[in-house]
């Protein structure tokens, strides 16, 4: 082996342990070139975009990064917050610029398994913009929670912030005259990204041309009133985002003037099974809304995994999703007092689907609402921060076989010894409990979730905050941290490159 293939299989391996870029042989039909074990490597560095938090003068933003303890990229690193106006230190033509004051980081992060925190009134708080590298990197996580005391959307409204991408969806949002969803496109590079934003409902695709080529400038954020893409009101819509040049994180910030509001995340990718996990035992109202975007039409079993097992919702067993079609069904107070969640399989031929629960708490004027996206399984890791001594329930599900899970309360970012919990759930049930609480905490904590044997479990967490008789919530689901990724052998790299 020559020193120029070296060089090429070493860097293969260092794109895909910085970017989470894993390379697949294609079998050749020869019958032996099956794929080869891939070994697990930590990732070398993590973007994550925290979208506007609020525009509300009496609103309070706090922010909790964390990185998990573990076997890092190196001994150093660094973590930390800007807002997303920084001014970008090099031009395209490698002048350097002056640095200004926002360039100030708002959040460092120094050293894993210890949370850190950063808190913000009002309403001019700007979009923020994070990267990790080296032993931080792995697996680290941003929470942003809002709370509002008064006006649309009041409550608590709490999203993790996400990875930049191209392509969401966003089964749940709305145009309704009750409703005001922004959805917030922020770009974290350093040249524009132009993004489409495609909106569906009861009858498919709606008319606009408002919502195409959306241009977001470089380390900025575009919120986008949803009404004003189509004039139409409808109460369910699926939105789906893409990028047709670089790259954006989104995320749905949905406020009602009678029922609160929280962000919608996106959903898994389109598949034929889906499980949204979470739905809290008292909850008054649950509306599902699912979308087809293939071809065909989805036929689904709807089914609630109780903590006792698996059932179908009274007079709700099935649920038919015309192609390129949002379909929505009310299923009332199913969990009827007990944790639950619910698993979507295919009755007969398989065809892809997102989907979304619109969750209600409380009765009459004192309600508050909160979002379930379709979400993968917790995989290798997973980890939510922003917990606290009281308000934060795990919900566990899984979906197939009986899995058993590791969750462990990372130290206190004030104070606190970490503590960890093994729980066994049993297939097809779920498994509400108060998250473990780390011993002598001050502070606010992170959980990580981990898979110890059996099958896929699927996760989420509730963060209450009650205030004035309104039960004001929010969920975040756990799947994967992405803290490592899979690499190929070099010998398998080697065919890939020669092919």
């Amino acid at each position: 082996m020559n020193r120029t293939t070296q060089s090429l299989i070493a860097a293969v391996a260092a794109l895909a342990a910085v970017t989470g870029f894993a390379v697949a042989n294609e079998p050749d039909g020869s019958g032996d070139d099956g794929a080869k074990a891939a070994a697990r490597l930590p990732v070398e560095r993590t973007s994550l975009l925290c979208p506007v938090p609020s525009s509300s003068d009496l609103a309070e933003t706090s922010y909790t990064a964390f990185t998990p303890a573990g076997e890092g990229s190196g001994k150093t690193g660094k973590a930390q917050l800007l807002p997303a106006t920084r001014a970008l230190k090099v031009t395209p033509e490698g002048a350097a610029r002056e640095e200004k004051k926002d360039d100030k980081p708002f959040l460092t992060s120094k050293a894993p398994g210890k949370p850190v925190t950063g808190e913000e009134s009002g309403g001019d708080v700007p979009a923020l913009i994070g990267t990790a590298d080296g032993r931080l990197a792995p697996g680290w996580t941003v929470q942003q929670t809002t709370k509002y005391a008064v006006g649309s959307g009041r409550g608590v409204q709490g999203t993790n912030c996400t990875a930049p991408d191209t392509d969401f969806w966003f089964p749940g949002a709305s145009t309704d005259k009750d409703r005001s969803d922004y959805v917030h496109l922020t770009n974290p590079d350093d040249t524009a990204a132009i993004v489409d934003v495609e909106l569906y409902g009861k009858d498919g695709a709606l008319k606009t041309e408002v919502g195409e080529a959306i241009q977001v400038q470089p380390h900025s954020s575009v919120p986008v009133l949803l009404s004003t893409l189509s004039p139409k009101e409808q109460t369910n819509l699926t939105m789906h985002v893409t990028a047709r040049s670089g790259r954006v994180a989104a995320a749905v910030q949905s406020s009602d003037d009678k029922l609160g509001g929280d962000w919608l995340p996106a959903s898994a990718d389109p598949a034929s099974r889906l499980v949204l996990p979470g739905i809290p035992e008292d909850a008054t109202s649950v509306r599902l809304v699912a979308f087809a975007p293939g071809a065909d039409d989805a036929d689904l079993k709807v089914q609630l995994a109780s903590p006792t097992g698996s059932i179908s919702p009274a007079g709700h067993a099935n649920l038919h999703v015309k192609s390129g079609m949002t379909s929505a069904v009310d299923l009332g107070d199913v969990t009827k007092g007990e944790a639950g969640s619910l698993i979507l399989t295919p009755t007969e031929d398989a065809a892809p689907v997102v989907a979304a629960l619109r969750v209600t708490r409380g009765k009459g004027a004192d309600q508050e609402t909160a979002f379930i996206p379709a979400t993968n399984a917790i995989g290798t890791r997973a980890t939510v921060a922003d917990n606290r001594a009281k308000g934060s329930t795990l919900s566990l599900v899984a979906p197939g076989k009986t899995g058993k899970v590791k969750v462990t309360a990372s130290e206190g970012s004030e104070g606190g010894s970490p503590t960890s919990k093994t729980y066994t759930v049993k297939g097809g049930t779920t498994l509400g409990v108060k998250a473990p609480v780390p011993s002598g905490l001050k502070g606010t904590y992170a959980i990580t979730v981990e898979p110890v044997s059996g099958g896929d479990v699927h996760a989420s967490r509730m963060l209450e905050s009650p205030e004035d008789g309104i039960p004001m919530f929010t969920v975040q689901t756990l799947p994967d941290d992405r803290g490592t990724v899979s690499v190929p052998e070099a010998e398998q790299d080697l065919k890939v490159l020669q092919k």
